[in-house]
């Protein structure tokens, strides 16, 4: 169960609400009040008499120099008791990271520290600072903003993008999530025929899209970084993606067909389903 704690920003419980109808996770959420300790504790009633296994409460975000709400944390904490506490940190805030997470755990005691933006101009430097001043692990790194860009924490592999040497384990543990190795078979005897056509590129293309963004992807791959930050707009595929699925099976099968009036007709349909997919 996922609990909607964050009473302060707004439309925070309704993207909480979206997250968890994606994952087919319940939500708990009680709009009538702005006392966070009472939500929490309701919440834990529901989910004891509802039997759930697990359950995380989604506070605010807060600056650690806000005694207020720090306190609000400190009374969670006390009411609720958690077995575990974890800190969302920003790795593109830097040194500021590191006073962030050395305050979190004086004043509340963290067990664990999620690291996000990692797919930023930063290689995560303050992963590094974060542990050593703290003293707890850091579980859990986003390198974008999908659910899917979430993943567990290696440090061996923080290391080698730290030191631009890519990291190629999370690469193959990502194509071996997103593709299916019967289809891929498959291509392989149709490449080797020379029987791949455009729908077959287009469910490759589809496939790569599961392991994230482009950019996140080509970070991870070794000598990639003597190229500097290569920014890919994942817009283009969708316009490649929509340009294909404007053809006829034909015309994918044979692009040699593809004459002037085909051309301009697919042109006239791509646009409609890029509008349509904004």
């Amino acid at each position: 169960m996922l609990v909607a704690c964050d009473v302060y920003r707004p439309a925070a419980i309704k993207q909480l609400q979206v997250v968890g109808n994606s994952l087919n996770i319940p939500v708990f959420a009680n709009e009538n009040t702005k006392d966070v300790v009472l939500i929490a504790k309701q919440a834990m009633s529901q989910a004891i008499s509802k039997l759930n296994d697990v359950v995380i409460l989604d506070t605010a975000g807060r600056l650690h120099i806000d005694e207020q709400l720090m306190q609000e944390l400190r009374n969670i904490k006390s009411n609720v008791k958690p077995h575990e506490i974890l800190l969302v940190v920003d790795s593109m805030t830097g040194q500021d990271a590191v006073n962030v997470a050395e305050s979190f755990n004086t004043n509340l005691g963290i067990d664990g520290i999620i690291l996000t933006k990692l797919d930023g101009d930063t290689r995560g430097g303050a992963a590094l600072s974060v542990k050593k001043v703290t003293g707890r692990p850091i579980k859990f790194a986003a390198i974008g903003e999908k659910l899917s860009d979430i993943e567990e924490f290696h440090p061996d592999r923080m290391t080698s993008r730290i030191l631009g040497m890519g990291d190629m384990l999370s690469v193959i543990e990502k194509a071996e999530e997103a593709f299916d190795l019967e289809e891929a078979e498959k291509l392989e005897k149709k490449l080797k025929k020379q029987e791949f056509d455009l729908d077959d590129y287009l469910a490759q293309l589809r496939q790569m899209k599961k392991m994230g963004s482009f950019s996140s992807i080509l970070k991870m791959i070794p000598g990639m970084n003597k190229f500097g930050d290569i920014k890919v707009d994942d817009n283009e595929f969708v316009k490649i993606e929509a340009i294909i699925c404007s053809m006829t099976k034909k015309e994918k099968q044979n692009t040699k067909l593809l004459n002037a009036s085909r051309r301009q007709r697919i042109a006239k349909r791509k646009w409609n389903y890029c509008t349509r997919y904004k």
